[in-house]
């Protein structure tokens, strides 16, 4: 499949607006409640690092795709927010990806820490849901997924150098 990562990249987020829907939140013990979808999330920001690398800076488009499917799939509500968390969150992950030179174990992982914790703010003050301990969970849960690619993709560029671009 030629546009694979670009797919992987609309599915995702379209999965994850859908999901924030139908997935309860679970209660923190401040009373805060927490999105298990947001685990997903931290792979949708490696994936958009992969849709680049596929289609270049294309990649808008496809989060683009992805709004619009999302606000007839899933709540125009949730759409709204995730695109505006989104079009924050991505254009800096976006420009870290572009714009350091860095190997990309490296740039998975400093995209994925600029932009999920924007996203996390974005999000959750469009759906009237800011707080300090939301933005931590949501960051925290994102950055899960981004560790573990970064992780597996640090442990392939050692194996094989010329893979690293």
């Amino acid at each position: 499949m030629r546009y694979k990562f670009a797919a992987l990249y609309i599915g995702l987020i379209v999965l994850v607006n859908w999901g924030f829907e139908v997935v309860p939140l679970v209660e923190m013990p401040d009373g805060e409640k927490w999105p298990p979808m947001s685990l997903v999330v931290g792979f949708i920001f490696v994936a958009r690092d992969y849709a680049q690398r596929e289609i270049g800076h294309r990649v808008i488009i496809a989060m683009l795709i992805a709004a619009a499917l999302s606000y007839i799939m899933a709540s125009p509500f949730v759409a709204v927010a995730s695109l505006s968390a989104f079009l924050i969150s991505e254009f800096a992950d976006w420009a870290v990806y572009s714009f350091t030179g860095k190997p990309f174990s490296q740039r998975v992982l400093i995209s994925s820490a600029v932009g999920t914790p924007l996203d996390s703010v974005v999000f959750l003050a469009v759906i009237g849901h800011l707080s300090v301990s939301g933005v931590l969970a949501m960051t925290a849960s994102k950055m899960l997924g981004a560790l573990l690619v970064w992780w597996l993709v640090r442990r392939r560029e050692a194996t094989e150098p010329a893979n690293a671009a």
